[in-house]
């Protein structure tokens, strides 16, 4: 049985796949395709609604990206988000103008609680709005069912047409009912049955891999963390032996890590996978001598990972396809679809302009880090693999500030070890999302045993995260951070101070580089 599905229309905003999980979330598979679909492809996926996302343009600008008209004559239900509203209303003849008073951040909105999008829902409600332009008429036929104290239209729709609009963002979890309304447009509108199981993405994925790839040879980039922990799994499903696991152990692993993902992979676990063990922690850090810049130091830690694998690729014989456990937040964050580049991720803007394989498969792109793990429990994978804490690629790299160096290696390893073990003694180690301890470019002046010392500081993090694109630090008990801070003074030699960063995302990012 074909599942039901909602498809979202993407015209260039950052929020583009959150929006897809959250109707995911419902029960409803949902997937993204670019604004200028045809029509006929649209027929041909029959959607049981479409939702047009937020962008970074104005409606009424040359450089604006629309769709075509006939869209609106399909008799498909339709949500329009922010640049999605302002675009319903500029091609149905109402008007968009730039703000005398933009809005950004959270907003009350006033809702009419007629409208099906808003059923159950309160009459006053925070939303997130992030705008410079506005609505100043709606359509012709079609009614206002939102206001804000500056924004006049925050919400508009045409019920007997099934076309609907807000101005604000509901996917973000910073809208306190924005789940519901989502809910309200894939159920109530839409008339979905929520018949969708990530259970389901997994099948999929190895239906459409084993097809792809039929009897050619993969290899595929283990870093031993979630994300390509579950990608090996969804190959080895559907390719069972034409899978090559390369774990590449760049020597900026945290303390006993690289043991530890052989103790798992290798023939000493239980997986059943083809798997190499290369060490080419010397080959890194000379690539990363005197390099401080993060994106410098990102891009030549991703190229370096596909030379590593190219070569050993060419000593199993011939490889057709690279597989990558590359998730959403990465390629968002690398500024793909248009959107602004924040930090480039090895495995995602870090790639070289040329790469020696017939094509790069990522079956997880689509997902979110807790969607990867549900995944992962779908197959069947340990809990205790899918829970540990997520590890960037580039590994410590982009957790020592500035250059990398061998001593400031061993010192990060040291701290992060005893930082991770004093959460676990505290019984905290599944309530926080993420934790880690990172190493600054800072010294400063301390004193032990009545003598002066010149050494570094230590920032550790601690955040709590759904999605990974947004995170609040976590308030840690204090007398667990002042055992942290005297272990690690005492017992990780270069250190003589420890800091704790409150900061969330935004404005700043969940790694420090």
């Amino acid at each position: 049985m074909k599942n039901e599905l909602i498809i979202v229309l993407d015209f260039g905003g950052q929020y583009n796949q959150l929006i897809a999980r959250r109707i995911r979330e419902t029960g409803v598979y949902c997937e993204i395709h670019p604004y200028n679909i045809s029509l006929d492809k649209i027929k041909e996926l029959s959607p049981k609604g479409i939702i047009f996302t937020g962008g970074p343009n104005s409606v009424y600008k040359e450089e604006a990206v629309t769709c075509d008209k006939e869209i609106f004559n399909m008799n498909i239900p339709i949500l329009g988000i922010c640049y999605g509203a302002q675009l319903i209303a500029h091609l149905l003849e109402g008007k968009v103008e730039a703000a005398s008073t933009s809005e950004y951040g959270k907003t009350v909105v006033t809702l009419d609680n007629f409208s099906k999008l808003f059923k159950n829902i309160n009459k006053e409600t925070i939303c997130w709005m992030s705008h410079t332009d506005y609505i100043k008429n709606v359509p012709k036929e079609f009614d206002i069912t939102a206001t804000t104290p500056v924004c006049p239209v925050a919400a508009f729709e045409n019920s007997s047409k099934k076309i609907y609009a807000v101005q604000f963002h509901p996917e973000v979890m910073h809208t306190d009912e924005g789940e519901k309304m989502l809910d309200n447009f894939a159920k109530e509108i839409c008339n979905c049955q929520g018949d969708w199981k990530m259970a389901d993405f997994a099948k999929a994925q190895i239906e459409q891999i084993r097809q792809k790839v039929g009897d050619g040879k993969v290899l595929l980039a283990l870093s031993g963390g979630v994300d390509s922990s579950v990608a090996a799994i969804i190959l080895s499903k559907a390719i069972g032996k034409g899978l090559t696991c390369v774990f590449v152990d760049h020597g900026l692993l945290r303390k006993n890590e690289g043991d530890e993902v052989e103790a798992v992979f290798s023939d000493k676990g239980n997986l059943d996978l083809n798997f190499i063990r290369v060490d080419a922690s010397e080959r890194f850090y000379n690539k990363l001598k005197n390099i401080t810049d993060p994106e410098q130091k990102r891009k030549i830690i991703g190229e370096e990972f596909i030379r590593v694998f190219e070569e050993e690729a060419k000593k199993i014989g011939k490889i057709d396809f690279l597989v990558q456990g590359t998730i959403y937040p990465d390629i968002i964050e690398s500024g793909h679809n248009k959107s602004a580049v924040i930090k480039s991720h090895h495995n995602v803007g870090g790639l070289p302009d040329y790469v020696d394989f017939k094509e790069i498969i990522e079956p997880l792109r689509l997902l979110f880090k807790d969607e990867v793990r549900k995944v992962g429990l779908a197959l069947g994978l340990d809990e205790k693999l899918l829970y540990r804490q997520p590890f960037p690629g580039p590994g410590l790299g982009i957790r020592i500030i500035g250059e990398v160096t061998k001593e400031k290696i061993q010192i990060v390893q040291d701290a992060d070890a005893i930082y991770r073990e004093e959460i676990k003694n505290a019984g905290l180690e599944g309530q926080i999302g993420q934790y880690f301890a990172a190493l600054t470019n800072m010294r400063s002046v301390g004193v032990m045993g009545d003598a002066r010392t010149y050494d570094y500081a230590i920032v550790l993090r601690a955040v709590e995260t759904s999605d990974f694109m947004t995170a609040t630090s976590v308030k840690i008990p204090w007398d667990v951070l002042e055992k942290v801070t005297n272990r690690i003074v005492n017992e990780v030699k270069g250190v003589n101070r420890v800091l704790y960063d409150l900061t969330g995302k935004p404005p700043a990012t969940i790694e420090f580089e």
